[in-house]
């Protein structure tokens, strides 16, 4: 029987891929250092007994040698996330653990069969647009003067809005040290694995959702911060104007998404996304998190802010993978129902909407604009 080795298998899109793997009769084995704020209480009790667990870093190259051993298959699905500027963290993590297993595989000739990496939807940055007759344009970020005047779009040269369009897996422009170490990883899985003949993919997620997210990480998006609000009779705060877009993809698509990567040699040496095929925008998407909860009467609270750093669009051509036969089937509304009753199951959870908004602020992360447009 095959042995599984899911690097944040105790996280939330780990945890998802441990189950289906057990429930397709294969042995898994767990590498997660269970770190906080994303597991605030220590190791969750959805880990499964039939996982072997081990409690490690995945930057120790004792610890990574350990869970490679007798490994047939590597999901590769451990991160740093965060907002704090402690660029030299996400490489330390992302990247560095990304070639250490190249490394150790090379080194040792382990016969490993496939190596499945998780990307991110970021490493496409600000994305495609395109203006009324056409043309593509390829802006990098938007500038903090403009942010500062409030002026949230893109425009061309005669100040017409941009038009966003889905933005396919050939095109990368990572913005900020998340998406460039996810983007390294990327490079390594696709160029080593080729390389030294060990089938590798890079899976570009989009914004995942569903349970198991944790509530007490900053980084855990929309429906987190969304439902808590909700939970707790509050406004959901939206930054911007609300008419930004995303796309939401549902865990368990994800999940589909990574065994067909694990099992589909079509997919060696590539990059995909894994996106929902449907684009909202961020005020659409807090209404369906309020007809979850019944509040459609509490009104999001627009406020104008921005975060620095964020991006105006995120929508991710999934064409490529679905010509494989692969297809979002769950939609975003599956999505938020099962997040939120994930989230009222919990006996002690505390509010802590308030702490992640200020801790944010704090780190000057959310701004309100201060000049005239």
């Amino acid at each position: 029987m095959a042995l599984v080795l899911v690097t944040g298998g105790a996280g939330f899109i780990g945890s998802h891929t441990v189950d289906r793997l057990l429930s397709l009769g294969l042995d898994v084995r767990i590498l997660d250092n269970l770190q906080k704020p994303v597991h605030m209480k220590g190791k969750p009790d959805y880990v499964p007994e039939a996982a072997e667990f081990i409690l490690g870093d995945v930057r120790d190259r004792d610890t990574m040698e350990k869970a490679l051993k007798d490994v047939e298959y590597v999901f590769h699905l451990a991160a740093y996330q965060d907002y704090l500027p402690d660029f030299s963290t996400f490489f330390h993590v992302n990247s560095v653990s990304t070639a250490l297993i190249y490394e150790i595989a090379v080194a040792r000739k382990l016969p490993i069969k496939k190596i499945i990496v998780a990307s991110s939807q970021f490493v496409n940055g600000e994305g495609i647009y395109k203006d009324k007759v056409g043309r593509f344009y390829y802006p990098k970020r938007r500038s903090n003067d403009q942010l500062e005047r409030g002026l949230w779009d893109f425009l061309d040269d005669t100040g017409s809005k941009l038009e966003y369009i889905w933005t396919p897996e050939t095109y990368a422009a990572p913005p900020n040290q998340y998406a460039i170490s996810k983007y390294s990883q990327e490079l390594m899985a696709l160029n080593f694995g080729e390389r030294y003949e060990l089938p590798s993919v890079a899976l570009r997620y989009s914004i995942v959702q569903g349970s198991r997210q944790s509530f007490y990480n900053m980084y855990s998006g929309a429906c987190r911060i969304f439902s808590l609000a909700y939970y707790f009779d509050k406004s959901p705060t939206i930054y911007e104007d609300g008419r930004m877009k995303r796309d939401f993809v549902n865990v368990h698509d994800v999940v589909d998404a990574n065994i067909l990567a694990m099992n589909d040699e079509r997919t060696n040496y590539q990059a995909f996304n894994v996106g929902g095929g449907v684009d909202y925008t961020v005020e659409e998407f807090a209404s369906i998190v309020a007809r979850e909860f019944g509040k459609e009467d509490i009104k999001p609270n627009i406020t104008g802010e921005y975060r620095f750093g964020d991006t105006r669009n995120a929508c991710s051509d999934i064409t490529k993978l679905k010509a494989l036969g692969w297809t979002p089937k769950r939609s975003a509304a599956e999505s938020v129902k099962e997040y939120v009753d994930y989230l009222k199951a919990q006996t002690d959870l505390k509010d802590i909407l308030d702490y992640a908004e200020k801790s944010m602020k704090s780190l000057n992360v959310v701004r309100k604009p201060t000049k005239s447009p």
